[in-house]
This record gives C-alpha cells, structure tokens and sequence, in this order.
C-alpha cells in the first residue's frame, strides 16, 4: 500500500463520524496557514447549475468538511492563493458524495482545467485564432493534472497538482487577453467605433477638474440617488445634488441612467423607515412615494432607470427573500404607471450566488433576474461584478469565470450591463458603508492602486468584447463622497485620479464611439 492509499485510509477512519449523508470531505496539503483555514470556511457545495446549498464548511485534521441539506452530486468552490493569478474562488468539476475524501487541489485543478479547454474550444468554434504559445501553454497544464493524478504519494501529488493549477489559472488568462483582443477587432469591422457605452456612477457634483476628467472618460453618467440622503426626514425631500448633477451631465452631452433608486442595504435606507421594520405595507407605501416622487421630477429629462439594487441578495428591514421580491415586481409596475415609456433595468448583486451559500433561498440571481425581465418588460440586466469586498460584493474570481459568467446572463434575451469595482486599497475609508469591508480574496499581487488598473483594463476589455453588453460602469467615480464600496473610486479621498481612471480613458479612446 503506497503512502496516499495509506493517508486516505486513515483519513477516513479519522472523519469517518462526519461522512454522512450530506457530507463531502477534502483532503488539504500538509502545510496550511492558519489564514488558508479561515480562507476556506467559505467554501461551499453546487449544483449542476453552479448554484450553491447552504454550506456548513469547516477545517479538521487536515481536513474540508463540507455538509449540505441535500443528499447528491455537485461541484466543490472553494478558495485559493494561485501563484501569480491572487486567491481565488475556484470550483472543481462534478463529484460524486463518498466516505472517501477527495484531495482538495487536485480536484480544483481538475476543474480549472476542464474550464480552460473547454472554453479554448469554444473561443476557435467563434473564429478566434489561439497562437501557439496559448496552446502550448494549455496542453502544459493539461500534463501537469495528468501528471498530478498519476502520482501516488500525496505530497508530491499535492505539488504537482499546485502546478496544474497555477498552468491552468496562467493559461486561462492569456487565453482571455488573447480572445478579447481578437474579438474586439472583429466587432470593429461592421462598426468601426463601437456603440457599446462606458460610464460610471456619480452621487455629488464634482469638482471642475474631477468634471474634466470624468467627461473625457466616460460618455454615460450613472445619476445616483441614494434614499437616505434625499428623504432624511420622511415626507422631505432633498433633490438639490441631483438637479445639479444632471444638469451639467446635459450641457456635456452625457447619456443618462438614473439610479439606483432603492440601495436594500442599511446604509443606503433613511433611518426613520426602520421604524416601519416588518411592516410591508407600510414599506411599500414609503418606497412608492419616493419613487413616484422621483420619476415625476424627471419625467422627459431621464427615460432609463434602475429602480432597485441588491433585491436578490438583501436581508433587511425583517423582510423574507419573496418579500423584497414582491416590493421590487411592485415598484416596477408602478413605475410604468407613472411614466409607460420608461426603460428599466434590473440590477443583479452578487451575480456568482455568494450568499446563497450562508442562508436557505429558492431563487439564484438568474432566476431573479428572469422573473423581473418578464414582470417589468426590462430593457437590460446589470451584474454588478464588484470583486474583493464584502459582504456586498463577490469573492474574487479570474477572466474565465467571469466570461462564463457574462456568457450565462446572455441567455436572458436582453442586453447586459456590467458594473465592475475592484479596491485600490484596505484602510479605513470614512466614506463608504460602514457595514463593507476589503475581505474577498484579492487579484494578482494584492489589493493597491495599480493592481486596481490592472483589473479594470482586463475586466472592462472582456466585457466590451463581448456583442450582447450594451454598457460598461465602474461603480463610483470618487472615494471623496459618500459610496458604498470601499477604495473602489476612480478618484481617491484627496481628489487625485488613481491610474485606473487613466486606464478606462484609453479603452474609451481605443475603441468606443463619442469624444
């Protein structure tokens, strides 16, 4: 008996009490940080569909036990550090529930593999020309997982298998790069400067300088209305910072979308309407009022709206999941009554399930968003992939997942809209929610301004290669005002410009119509 089937063996009668129905079971390297630990208690258990169970996820003895309310077949995502690539929620292919652990980074280089081939294939079925160095690279992570599942020893098997994954994430991206920038080329010879929007939300009137900037990046402003700044006293409203906001976006020519309306997050809600907690109909009727308040104000200035945020995934004011659902169906309708030329668009949180795996829900954000497309006759669908910060935001992922990702919602039938965020830092931010915080893994080296650069060049490129996203957004323009995602602004607290801001600029200039 060589020394993995030995370490198996007595991997189960060590956890043999926790192989239970509902029960898959990893096991780790040898070396794990108490912060690779704490890391991996986010794991969780899905589906076919890639939606997750609520997981109870905990380290022992060397040892991811993972159980679930269900009794089945399913993929394992999980984090980890990828050399080069960041820490990273990973998801290994399909695994059968058994009493034998399955070893953990072989089985997420497994699944990055598969990932990886599969969507080579399908970027050449779509006309893209793969150099050779991207498919040598590949066919290399490809004989590193054989490599790795042919060994018997389970150190080496464990190093082997990093190797895979580390060739299957390297892999991956130059395989991103290389298609969106073949593909954008390739949209460009119908239309040489693509339609295809870029802009960014704005809550306060900027400065002269941050105004220059902003009208030379982006063609589209996102007018932002948060409810407890405008209604801080109920039945008083305060619309002085979006008057003044849309007006200059009108003398610059600016394309509108006004919104988020209703932020479901306690931060973005007026104190006093949690004294209605519970009460629906009380809710309904504050939440009617203002937005019927605002549509009439700018009735004939703004047709396209995104009434709500954050309604999939929100838990607030003591309201069931089908609660909030009800409200949102219910701000939409009346919404049309106020104005039937509207255009609206559903926004999406946490577009990858994140939270379905902490708390019990029958609707994934697809469903979700299906739902609102049908009740609303929605014009668009917006994904909010704003990575790295929690718990509002996603557990950082790489360019692959996020292709299958954006590929997913194209199914929809309507156009998509991508809000990307990505810190550019993990001090205090005094501005932002005070709930949020900069904990969800990270990308490449960290969390830094440049590094923010880096993933907004990469992340806005594969969405602007992709035909069905009519608009690209970053989430907030200035870490000056008030915002919700920590360091995720364009511009920093002292009002200098981060080199992302530079970054999306080029973009712009490189391939979209307008100035």
């Amino acid at each position: 008996m060589n020394e993995y089937s030995q370490r198996r063996r007595l991997t189960l009668v060590d956890t043999g009490s926790n192989a239970t129905m509902g029960t898959m079971i990893f096991l780790l390297p040898a070396e794990l940080s108490p912060d690779a630990a704490y890391e991996l208690e986010r794991a969780w258990l899905a589906g076919s569909d890639r939606v997750p169970w609520p997981t109870e996820a905990h380290v022992e003895h060397q040892h991811l036990i993972l159980q679930r309310p269900a009794s089945e077949s399913g993929h394992l995502v999980a984090p980890w550090s990828i050399d080069g690539a960041g820490r990273l929620m990973g998801a290994s292919g399909t695994l059968i529930e058994r009493p034998l652990p399955y070893p953990y980074l072989l089985e997420l280089a497994r699944g990055k593999v598969n990932q990886l081939r599969c969507h080579a294939q399908s970027c050449q079925d779509s006309g893209v020309s793969l150099p050779a160095t991207v498919q040598e690279q590949i066919h290399r992570a490809h004989q590193a997982l054989a490599h790795a599942i042919a060994i018997g020893s389970t150190a080496e098997a464990d190093r082997a298998a990093s190797a895979a994954l580390t060739l299957g994430y390297r892999s991956a991206e130059q395989l991103i790069h290389e298609s969106s920038n073949q593909l954008l080329p390739i949209r460009r010879r119908d239309q040489p400067r693509l339609d295809t929007a870029l802009g960014c939300r704005v809550s306060t009137v900027l400065a002269d300088a941050a105004a220059r900037a902003f009208a030379m990046t982006f063609g589209r402003i996102s007018l932002a209305f948060p409810w407890s700044s405008i209604e801080p006293n109920e039945g008083r409203y305060d619309w002085s910072q979006q008057d003044a906001l849309l007006e200059w976006a009108e003398r610059e020519g600016l394309e509108v979308t006004g919104g988020p309306l209703l932020d479901f997050s306690s931060a973005q809600l007026p104190d006093w309407l949690w004294l209605w907690e519970r009460d629906l109909t009380s809710l309904g009727k504050f939440m009617s009022s203002y937005v019927t308040a605002a549509l009439q104000r700018y009735r004939g200035r703004i047709r396209r709206w995104q009434l709500t945020s954050a309604s999939n995934s929100a838990s607030v004011l003591s309201l069931s999941e089908y609660e909030i659902l009800w409200l949102t169906v219910k701000l939409g309708r009346m919404a049309r009554q106020v104005n039937e030329e509207i255009e609206l668009v559903v926004n999406v949180a946490q577009p990858w399930c994140d939270y379905m795996a902490h708390e019990h829900r029958d609707q994934s954000p697809y469903v979700f968003a299906e739902t609102l497309i049908r009740e609303w006759n929605a014009a668009a669908v917006d994904l909010e992939v704003v990575m790295g910060v929690a718990p509002r935001g996603s557990y950082c992922r790489d360019l692959l997942e996020t292709a299958f990702l954006l590929d997913s919602y194209a199914g929809l039938g309507v156009p998509v809209r991508v809000t990307l965020g990505y810190p550019s830092g993990s001090t205090v931010d005094p501005k932002a929610d005070p709930e949020q915080c900069v904990d969800g893994g990270y990308w490449h080296s960290g969390v830094h301004e440049a590094v923010q650069a880096d993933w907004a060049a990469s992340f806005a490129a594969l969405a602007l290669a992709k035909p069905f996203v009519e608009a690209v957004h970053w989430v907030d323009f200035s870490d000056a005002d008030l915002h919700q995602f920590l360091h995720c602004g364009l511009v920093d607290a002292a009002g200098r410009p981060k080199p992302s801001l530079q970054t999306l600029g080029q973009l712009r200039k490189a391939h979209l119509s307008g100035r």
